[in-house]
Formats: structure tokens, sequence, C-alpha cells
């Protein structure tokens, strides 16, 4: 037996959106009758899981990999050579709260949903690079980081390439309230830094007005982060 305790204002998001049914049947598969169809559970606003469905609908939104997501390491894999898709297997409950908690899990969903978000475009320079590999050359990052209390959020991430992310973090680069790209002018090389920023000189934010930077972390960025 387990208590969740869900702080308010933060959640999971799934890196895969999961659909009623798949192309065999629906997911949720306590709402099928002996015979097979959906029974009237279906209308029910709140019910509750078995195990075998709360753990399907897990695996589906949080344990698979993506051809969105950068590769990680030196391994290739050409198209046609990806591995199978791993069929579904009943995981004991207590393995699938570590599969939640797990860091590598939060970070590989948290990047699906910015990336998808941002339409895989760097947030400061605007650059949209794919590789060789059909896979998308900019990573996730958090505007509050996770170390300091920062949730796996959209809201509290933003698409940037290698060069952007390092400086973000490091504060040479902020943001104001409007959104507005600042440069840090402790920077050695403010020219240079400039000239990166895409010509709006505002971040480039998903249509989504929910996925857009909060300004509650933007505003700790700025405080906490960028070099004034």
């Amino acid at each position: 037996m387990f208590l969740a305790v869900i702080e308010p204002g933060t959640y999971l998001d799934f890196g895969d959106p999961v659909s009623f049914r798949d192309e065999n049947s629906i997911i949720e598969s306590g709402l099928l009758n002996d015979q097979g169809k959906i029974s009237g559970r279906a209308q029910a606003a709140v019910r509750t899981l078995s195990a075998e469905d709360f753990a399907r609908i897990i695996e589906l939104g949080l344990g698979r990999d993506e051809d969105i997501l950068p590769r990680v390491g030196d391994t290739m894999q050409m198209p046609g050579f990806q591995d199978a898709q791993t069929p579904f297997q009943h995981i004991p409950a207590r393995e699938r709260v570590n599969q939640l908690t797990n860091r590598a899990v939060r970070d590989r969903n948290f990047r699906k949903n910015v990336l998808r978000a941002y339409g895989e475009r760097c947030a400061i320079t605007g650059l949209r690079l794919i590789n060789g590999g059909g896979r998308a050359e900019v990573e996730a990052a958090h505007i509050r980081p996770v170390e300091h209390d920062g949730p796996d959020i959209v809201s509290n991430g933003l698409a940037l390439s290698g060069t952007a992310h390092w400086m973000f973090d490091r504060g040479l680069v902020g943001l104001a309230d409007d959104l507005t790209i600042l440069v840090s002018r402790q920077s050695n090389d403010i020219e240079a830094v400039t000239s990166m920023i895409n010509s709006s000189g505002n971040i480039l934010v998903p249509d989504r007005l929910a996925n857009r930077p909060r300004a509650e972390f933007v505003t700790w960025h700025r405080e906490n982060c960028f070099k004034q």
C-alpha cells in the first residue's frame, strides 16, 4: 500500500499520449464485459483502474523511446534496424513506483514534451537542426533546475541548442518578464552572444499558452542564475 502526496501545481507529463484504444482493442481492458464489448462503466467520470490497466497505461505513456530525442552515446541506429517495441508485461507495484520516480524516466519524458512543444527548434537561436539520423539536435533545459525544486513540466522548460543551453544554465543569458532575451554584461564576448539570438529578440514560444514559460520560473532564473 502506498500513499501518493502530490504537491499543488505538479504532475508528470506522459511523453507519449495514450489513446483510448489501439489497433486491437481499448487500452483499459477493465471496461470490457464478458462479450468483449465496452460496458457502461466507460461513461463514469471517475472510476478505479485495475493494477494491470494502470501498468499498461503507464508503460505506454512513459516507457517508450522515440526518434524525436537526440541520441545518447556513440551508438548509431540506422533506419530499419531499430529494436522492436517491447510487448506489455505485468510489472509488480513496487517496480512500477520505482519507474515513476526514476530520474531517467522523468528526464526522457520531459525532453519529449519540451521538444514537441517547441517544434524541435531552439527557443533562443531559432534554429531547427536535424542530424543525419533524423533526430533533432536540440536539448530540453529546465528554467528552474530540478535541484532547486523545479518541476518536470513543459512550462518550466525551454528547447535549446547545446551552446544556448550551456549559456542559459550559467546565467550568461536570461529572460525578462516579457520573454525578451537578456545578455549578461559578464559575458566575455557580448557581441558574439547577441549575434546568436533570433531576430525578434524574444524567445520563440509554443503555440499553446499552457506550454509557454511560467512567470514564476522565469523570475526565479533571473534572480538566482542570471548574471546581471
